[in-house]
């Protein structure tokens, strides 16, 4: 079955693609979400109804989780469940820029076991299922391990301020990429040696992303080292730690206390 559901995901990334661009670069409607919850469009609307319809039309006893519909407490008792944002990165998107993605999964019980995340500005499709290889367009996906000094990590600026760590605050290079699901691909495809957030992380925007990290060799948890669990009432996890396992070790003895929430 998750050969079957990451074929049913890649149908519909693909068409999400087709559907994004006809509105970036061409000024779609947009605004703010309540409680600073930050910019929706009308393409983020469009995308998410063409998903739900294709996604939930093919697997009707399917849970739905994603950022732009109303949680339904029901996905809670369901053996599986689609987990959506329907674009990942909209002030990327609505800014003209090709670094947003669709980050499309399947949750079985709370593990990933199908995941796809597509950039259709970049013609790049990353993917993986719970008994097959990471791919980045039908190719493997290596990861690049790293010592922790000097190591390439995709992590925002409040990462790596002192309070989150034991003792000096390691000499890293850090960049930063507006789609947190296509962080996750980057590390997995070795172009960045890790990930890291040390603030709470919806599971919409990690759940593709964690199992294309896990798939390609990497170790995959919230910023304590726990295991990530997905599906859960909160739909957020404790921050993330994405990184190849001497890396991913070095890090979690690194860090200090618990994330942000």
């Amino acid at each position: 079955m998750p050969a079957r559901d990451l074929q049913l995901l890649e149908q519909a990334a693909r068409e999400a693609g087709e559907i994004a661009l006809r509105y970036w670069r061409n000024d779609p409607e947009a605004w703010e979400k309540d409680a600073g919850a930050g910019p929706v469009s009308e393409a983020d609307l469009a995308v998410n109804a063409h998903l739900e319809q294709v996604l939930r039309g093919a697997r009707p006893s399917y849970g739905w989780l994603s950022e732009e519909s109303t949680d339904d407490a029901s996905r809670l008792d369901a053996g599986h469940c689609f987990i959506i944002d329907p674009i990942d990165g909209t002030r990327a998107f609505l800014a003209g820029q090709e670094g947003f993605s669709h980050s499309i999964a399947v949750a079985t019980g709370d593990r990933i076991t199908a995941a796809v995340v597509h950039l259709p500005a970049q013609g790049l499709t990353y993917s993986a299922h719970a008994d097959g290889p990471a791919l980045l367009n039908g190719q493997p996906l290596v990861p690049a391990d790293h010592e922790l000094e000097g190591a390439r990590v995709l992590t925002s600026k409040p990462s790596l301020q002192p309070q989150f760590w034991r003792g000096r605050t390691p000499q890293i290079r850090r960049e930063f990429r507006p789609s947190l699901a296509w962080r996750l691909c980057l590390v997995a495809e070795g172009r960045f040696n890790a990930a890291l957030s040390t603030r709470a992380a919806w599971e919409w925007d990690i759940a593709a992303g964690s199992l294309i990290a896990e798939r390609a060799g990497c170790l995959v948890t919230e910023v304590t080292g726990r295991t990530m669990r997905f599906n859960t009432a909160r739909a957020l996890t404790d921050g993330l730690l994405i990184a190849p396992p001497r890396l991913h070790g070095q890090m979690v003895a690194a860090l200090g206390p618990a994330p942000q929430t």
